[in-house]
């Protein structure tokens, strides 16, 4: 017998891409769960028109937020998205299949991310592997803001799902240099409230290896002239957190 499964949702200001989450989740959930953060735009009439429970929570924090929404869903059985994701045809058939047959805790998925109109295949980005289907209390979320993963309890079991999670990850490259100054600020101030320190060998040495590691060792050279940018703003993020966090620590020192 079939599972029952509650494809969960956290959106804000998704119009963009909200239809094609929504879309792709067609015969693959039995109940889909919007969270939105008040959204300013079309999301919520978009969302309408779908059979979908819509909600309005505040943001919490990232991890908060999909924790929050996990609670709030109907079924034990989760699949979780963000609003600028869907499912590849043949991850859809992969959750279909182990809808009928589901033996383990949580399923693996690989994410293929859309970089200004080109998917990348490299860089650092492919095959970021995410778990996003999984058992109600098998687990949550957890990391560091605002890079939030779920994670299983110690014993649990997982597997891996066939096909990709698409990705509309930025549209243009002005976007992308937003989100690094927004992201490395979240990020600083996620450090600094767990006691992480800056220091000159991290402010140096961290950012260089994650540039080299994306562009080197992941092989983002062949993605091209994206690959090279992509590598580039892995390098800038990086270092930018690290320096806002030491001015976080000389500021409340």
């Amino acid at each position: 017998m079939a599972i029952k499964l509650s494809a969960v949702i956290i959106t804000f200001n998704e119009a963009e891409h909200i239809d094609k989450c929504l879309s792709s989740l067609e015969f693959v959930a039995d109940e889909i769960l919007v969270i939105d953060s008040f959204s300013t735009d079309l999301t919520k009439e978009i969302c309408e028109q779908y059979n979908v429970r819509f909600v309005e929570q505040k943001f919490l924090g990232y991890k908060e937020q999909k924790n929050f929404a996990m609670s709030k869903a109907r079924f034990n059985y989760i699949l979780s998205l963000d609003g600028d994701e869907a499912l590849s045809k043949q991850l859809k058939n992969s959750i279909l299949e182990i809808k009928n047959n589901w033996t383990l805790d949580g399923y693996y998925c690989n994410r293929l991310n859309n970089y200004c109109g080109q998917w990348i295949k490299y860089s650092d980005w492919y095959p970021d592997r995410k778990l996003r289907l999984f058992k109600k209390n098998a687990g949550e979320w957890k990391g560091i803001n605002p890079h939030d993963s779920f994670k299983l309890y110690h014993g649990r079991k997982s597997g891996r799902l066939k096909g990709d999670l698409l990705h509309w990850i930025y549209r243009d490259y002005k976007e992308h240099r937003e989100k690094v100054e927004r992201f490395s600020s979240i990020a600083a101030q996620s450090y600094y409230d767990l006691g992480i320190k800056s220091s000159f060998m991290k402010i140096i040495w961290r950012p260089s290896w994650a540039f080299l590691k994306a562009y080197l060792f992941r092989r983002g050279f062949l993605d091209g002239k994206n690959g090279w940018l992509i590598s580039k703003e892995t390098f800038n993020v990086t270092y930018l957190k690290y320096i806002k966090l030491r001015k976080i620590w000389k500021t409340e020192k």
